[in-house]
């Protein structure tokens, strides 16, 4: 008995398309980073990029639960003493790129290398329903029917 290993040019990549409309910020990125890692097709290899594209629409309409739309806080640093930036989801999401705050989630929960450098490629996140991605043929994945706490009103 061998362990199988996939090889790059055996690697079959698909396009998945979701809705984010109403679903639940954290479990939508842990599915989005299950599919870009590969980890739900039965030939996965931890260091061959074998994971499938992923586009997520309406990313404008995501909800966090609790108070985390006003509590929670990204960090960044502009690089200069004192430069310490902070901002809130409800900020990101009211002004002109509410994706970020989608990528920001996945993005977190993929490793940080170059690996996760070309995984993270693969991931294509709009604000409203329109995405110019329709020669891929992508299939919608329902996310929100994997689990009845996906969905906002339904925990």
């Amino acid at each position: 008995m061998k362990t199988y290993s996939a090889k790059p040019s055996e690697v079959v990549k698909k396009w998945w398309i979701i809705d984010a409309t109403d679903l639940i910020l954290g479990r939508l990125a842990s599915n989005i980073a299950t599919i870009l890692r590969g980890k739900h097709k039965p030939t996965y290899t931890p260091n061959i990029d074998c994971g499938d594209n992923v586009i997520v629409i309406n990313a404008e309409k995501i909800h966090l639960t609790g108070n985390k739309r006003l509590d929670k806080v990204y960090n960044r640093h502009t690089g200069y003493p004192g430069g310490i930036k902070q901002t809130t989801p409800n900020e990101i999401l009211n002004k002109a790129h509410p994706h970020r705050v989608v990528e920001k989630a996945v993005e977190r929960m993929i490793s940080r290398n170059p690996l996760g450098t070309a995984q993270m490629r693969k991931l294509y996140v709009y604000a409203g329903s329109e995405h110019p991605h329709a020669g891929q043929n992508p299939v919608v994945l329902d996310v929100a029917s994997k689990n009845r706490k996906n969905k906002k009103g339904t925990e």
